[in-house]
């Protein structure tokens, strides 16, 4: 009697859904580390100047609005050279693009080590903004390179992520610098700042070298059938797409709930740059003066931020609903920083107000950045985000600014954290605006 092997459809279904999981499983562990380490290197290092501003506003003779305007400034030079950066890499690799912006935001971090003028405060803040303008779309444009839409959510969820860790890390490195490196070989603790915060690029490079692989038919560590696997979900991916990426720009523009979509992004990421510029200042005025302590009590809203960033993107997956997730995490946002100037007075009461603003507001962003797709048409999405992204930067850009001058005239930080409250609450309404996603999906019955 003979035994015949079932090769029946479902399990030959099966064992080909195992084997591609397998391989973007693999590749989540392969690419994921070292970009999620270039990012949060990258962001430790661009926010870093809110526990420099402690001391070197009073060294330099700078004011409150010098100080926003240019942590502000940094965005200039990133939104400017954000699209060319991108262009580039498209033509010579990512591994070239990537080991190009590293050394040039380590050179950037030594010029602002070395500053000594507001004048150069603001151009050092530039050209970093410069320098590292094409890391965060490289990163997610490299992605697209090696996985496919089906499985991209996840890789681009992890990703996200690096901005919480970046605070959670950034916030005690920082105070043991600023705390410990005071006046070693002549130098006041917030030089030393810039200088080894600025270290870790050069000493990435290596690893990118030897690690970071343009295309996935160029990786050694990947086999023939890998590769074919994800060429094959590619193509699928291009093939979907080719029809409808013409005049997608057109398309955007006609679109009111663009222009809400906008709203929001600007209001986000407004929250979340100046949280990281104002906290650890939020935290001294409270009376707390050791530089490790503000460091130490600085990461715990990144903590809360991480946890809850994670938690509500998962219950959204779950039910399927995106614009009451972000509106609510944005109003949640909006009330801790109604609630600091309330509490300012006591420490622990400024930190839990923190933590309820961070916790918002990175709760906020899986959710909204996941609705221009359902909210514009296909033609329109691809155009959309990236112009979306693009014009949400004016937030980061002017906001510090904003809220230092309020700083300085009003000699206290409550205007400013009332003005980030509001717009954190206009970035919820037009959110809500938005309306649901009353696109039916279309089936067939077979």
């Amino acid at each position: 009697m003979t035994i015949q092997t079932s090769t029946s459809p479902t399990g030959n279904l099966s064992a080909g859904i195992t084997t591609e999981n397998a391989v973007y499983k693999k590749l989540l562990w392969r690419l994921m580390p070292l970009l999620m380490l270039l990012y949060i290197v990258a962001f430790i290092d661009r926010s870093n100047v809110g526990f420099a501003k402690l001391s070197f506003l009073r060294d330099l003779g700078l004011s409150e609005t010098v100080f926003g305007i240019g942590a502000g400034i940094f965005y200039a030079g990133y939104m400017l050279f954000e699209i060319p950066s991108n262009m580039l890499l498209a033509k010579i690799g990512a591994r070239k693009t990537f080991l190009r912006i590293m050394v040039l935001w380590a050179v950037c971090s030594a010029g602002l080590a070395a500053m000594n003028s507001q004048n150069g405060y603001y151009l050092w803040r530039f050209l970093l903004g410069a320098s590292e303008a094409g890391l965060f779309p490289g990163i997610l444009l490299y992605l697209t390179y090696w996985v496919p839409v089906s499985h991209r959510a996840r890789f681009t969820a992890l990703f996200m992520a690096s901005i919480p860790i970046a605070g959670v890390i950034g916030g005690p490195l920082s105070g043991i610098i600023m705390h410990t490196m005071d006046g070693v070989a002549g130098l006041h603790s917030w030089r030393w700042l810039f200088l080894i915060e600025g270290m870790p690029p050069l000493l990435l490079i290596f690893v990118v070298v030897r690690r970071l692989h343009d295309t996935p038919a160029s990786a050694p560590w990947l086999s023939s059938d890998e590769v074919a696997i994800i060429e094959r979900d590619l193509r699928a991916d291009r093939e979907a797409t080719s029809v409808t990426a013409h005049n997608s720009f057109g398309k955007v523009l006609l679109s009111p709930r663009f222009y809400l979509l906008t709203g929001m992004g600007v209001a986000l990421l407004a929250g979340a740059s100046n949280v990281f510029f104002w906290l650890p200042t939020i935290i001294n005025r409270t009376g707390i003066t050791d530089m490790w302590t503000i460091g130490v009590l600085s990461s715990l809203p990144f903590v809360a931020g991480f946890v809850c960033q994670y938690l509500v993107a998962r219950r959204s997956d779950a039910r399927k609903e995106r614009r009451w997730h972000a509106a609510l995490s944005a109003l949640v946002a909006a009330a801790g920083w109604a609630a600091l100037p309330l509490v300012s007075a006591n420490p622990a009461l400024s930190v839990v107000a923190l933590i309820v603003t961070a916790a918002g507001t990175f709760s906020a962003m899986g959710p909204f950045w996941s609705m221009p797709s359902l909210y514009l048409s296909k033609e329109a999405a691809a155009g959309g985000i990236a112009l979306i992204s693009t014009l949400a930067g004016l937030g980061s850009l002017v906001s510090p600014g904003i809220i230092g001058w309020l700083n300085q005239t009003t000699h206290t930080l409550a205007a400013g954290q009332f003005y980030l409250a509001a717009l954190m609450l206009i970035g919820a309404v037009t959110v809500v605006a938005v309306g649901r996603h009353d696109k039916p999906i279309k089936t067939k019955n077979v």
